[in-house]
């Protein structure tokens, strides 16, 4: 009888991880901490997102967010502060006075079926927000605080965007390190 693969094996095999995701109890320090002691970034931040389907837990839920995303490396750090007290992942995670790496981050050819394969899978899916030519799910993979992981499939521009960022952080000195898109 063959053994049933570890949870984390079975998302492994969905994609690999590109992003560390936090949601910082003060945004300017994990700034700070980000540039000046990491070295990561330029940061570009995008203001007030929101997502004219986006589900919590099944519902309509009309979160409201800035989020930054930079680069230290080849790896994407993404800060997230939410500016609207909507039911989400994030207001639950800094409602239960939790700072610091909320999610890790895979990219997906098919955001549909990794939906699916997740439930499949017992995961359940926490929050989904989808858009033309892709979307966004996040699931709890039971793991615990901090084992959230979001699955993203990305349209030509979401690349494209992120390639940008990616080459701005190549050589960067320093300067701007907040940069507002």
């Amino acid at each position: 009888m063959k053994a049933e693969p570890a949870l984390s094996s079975r998302i492994a095999r969905m994609g690999e991880i590109f992003q560390l995701a936090y949601v910082p109890g003060d945004m300017e320090a994990a700034i700070r901490f980000w540039t000046q002691l990491m070295g990561a970034g330029p940061f570009f931040r995008r203001r007030a997102l929101s997502f004219e389907h986006s589900l919590y837990r099944g519902a309509p839920s009309p979160i409201r967010f800035d989020v930054l995303i930079g680069y230290w490396g080849n790896l994407q750090i993404e800060l997230i502060e939410q500016l609207n007290d909507a039911p989400s992942i994030y207001r639950d995670w800094t409602a239960a006075g939790q700072e610091g790496l909320q999610h890790v981050c895979i990219a997906v050819d098919d955001i549909t079926a990794a939906r699916a394969q997740s439930v499949d899978q017992g995961m359940e899916v926490v929050q989904e927000v989808y858009w033309p030519g892709g979307g966004a799910i996040y699931v709890d993979t039971g793991g615990g605080p901090g084992t959230m992981v979001e699955m993203v499939q990305l349209a030509p521009e979401g690349h494209a965007r992120f390639a940008m960022y990616r080459d701005a952080a190549r050589g960067w000195n320093g300067a701007d390190p907040v940069r507002d898109i």
